[in-house]
């Protein structure tokens, strides 16, 4: 599932997410689930004349990442291989980053950072004149919003269900998401 919340040129996509990945380091192996969610620019297309006409949407490249993941092993809601990427060097995402805050409340944590805007752009290195002038209130303003669905997909996940391969331990790797 993935739910977007635009703005004027930046928004938050938000989605569940499986994943198995055989080069993560030992004590990360095996498979995660969770949510991913992003700071994403997005840009309106042209109804090219008519009022009536849907408009193109594009969800475009990521800013600022944050992957509140758990073990398929640990126990469900411990989300504990939550991590984020503070910076994205085109669509490739920075080094993933443990702190002792997300760590100790993921969705806390979650909620805080996106509750100052202008510090978590500033720390993607996103200029002030890359965003819209109302982007930064616009985003503090949805920030209950943008959490009722991270908690919900949270919940899902660590409950196993919708981002699950039936056959989880067959596969070498896989990611299942639209994040």
């Amino acid at each position: 599932m993935l739910y977007a919340f635009a703005f004027d040129r930046i928004g938050v996509v938000v989605g569940d997410l499986y994943l198995v990945d055989p080069s993560l380091p030992p004590g990360r192996e095996g498979p995660e689930r969770g949510i991913r969610l992003e700071v994403r620019l997005f840009q309106l297309g042209d109804t090219q004349g008519s009022l009536y006409k849907a408009a193109p949407i594009a969800v475009d490249r990521p800013l600022w990442r944050a992957d509140l993941l758990e073990s398929v092993c640990s126990p469900p809601g411990s989300l504990d291989r939550a991590h984020y990427h503070p910076r994205f060097n085109g669509w490739s995402p920075t080094d993933d980053v443990f702190t002792d805050d997300l760590t100790a409340d993921p969705l806390g944590w979650l909620t805080d950072r996106l509750a100052h805007p202008e510090a978590l752009l500033e720390e993607a290195g996103v200029a002030p004149h890359d965003v819209g002038p109302h982007d930064v209130g616009d985003l503090q303003d949805a920030v209950p919003e943008i959490m009722a669905a991270a908690r919900g997909l949270v919940d899902t996940a660590s409950k196993g269900r919708r981002v699950r391969p039936p056959d989880w331990e067959q596969h070498g790797s896989a990611r299942i998401s639209w994040l």
